[in-house]
């Protein structure tokens, strides 16, 4: 499933005095198969964005029988795979099985008694008739694909496990349904070094098993360089970039303009470059501790 979106305009609380326009022709494709980043600073647009993807923001259009475009104003396209957002007869409902959406701290959205009731809450809710056995299993195996044991934590309260577990569980709960892309907005928030690292090993594993593409929103830079294949610059309410982290974070005067920070790596590359040694990286630690061994080797 492609993410195609054309000319997306939106703006809260239109008409009143307090309009606000979070998006301001935003063009951007995704395609199947990326582990894509989108970036931003506070109130850039990012967060608007992705929630328009599984229709949990709505246009006009698809609301209304007929719909008249006011004056120069340019219709928007915005389709995720075979779905057309922009149209009413859109089935939002087989849309949001197929488009997973785990928010900031989704720990804090667990409600049930037991693990296994909160993880089945959105299966049950997709899945109409389907049989205790089927809901047992599939639950098993996303609490495992999260990286917990189902015996040892189904029967549990969720609010007796630890952070950690807490967000795999939520987690856990979005990706029962097998949605074929995965959109968590600041998936490793709030956690220490250790924990980031285990959140995002979970996600490469889960985008090569159980999800075709997976959409971060993050602020951490590093991350962005990690993990993904390309990512989008948000900045009030448009892309103004949208590149692989290799390329993007050569653009170091541009991002902190906009009142972002760049990698760690990007500001060591910085720093060496301003004594004359050029190291030539993905941004990737590993990548670049490769780039400076070589460079070491070479000068012997």
């Amino acid at each position: 499933m492609n993410i195609v979106c054309e000319h997306l305009t939106y703006v809260y609380d239109k008409g009143s005095p307090f309009a606000v326009k979070a998006l301001d022709d935003v063009s951007l494709t995704i395609a199947e198969g990326e582990f894509f980043g989108i970036i931003g600073h506070t109130g850039s647009g990012k967060s608007t964005f992705v929630q328009h993807l599984n229709g949990l923001i709505r246009l006009p259009s698809s609301k209304k029988k007929r719909y008249k475009p006011e004056k120069g104003e340019i219709l928007p396209t915005l389709k995720v795979g075979e779905y057309d957002l922009t149209s009413r007869k859109t089935d939002f409902y087989s849309l949001r099985k197929k488009v997973g959406m785990v928010f900031q701290y989704p720990e804090y959205q667990l409600f049930a008694e037991t693990v296994k009731d909160d993880v089945a809450f959105g299966l049950k809710n997709f899945s109409k008739g389907i049989s205790k056995e089927e809901t047992e299993r599939a639950v098993g195996d996303a609490l495992t694909a999260c990286g917990l044991d189902p015996k040892e934590v189904a029967e549990m309260s969720p609010f007796d496990l630890s952070g950690g577990q807490k967000r795999r569980v939520a987690i856990a709960g979005v990706i029962v349904t097998r949605p074929e892309i995965l959109v968590l907005d600041e998936p490793a928030a709030g956690l220490d070094p250790l924990g980031k690292r285990e959140v995002m090993a979970l996600l490469h594993r889960l985008h090569g098993s159980w999800c075709k593409t997976i959409v971060i929103v993050s602020h951490d830079m590093d991350e962005i360089a990690e993990n993904c294949t390309r990512a989008a610059v948000f900045s009030e309410g448009k892309v103004v970039m949208c590149l692989p982290p290799r390329q993007l974070f050569k653009r170091t005067d541009e991002l902190l303009s906009l009142g972002l920070d760049i990698p760690l790596v990007a500001k060591i590359c910085l720093a060496l470059q301003r004594r004359g040694i050029e190291i030539d990286c993905d941004f990737t630690a590993d990548d670049f501790v490769a780039k400076v061994l070589a460079l070491r080797r070479d000068r012997r």
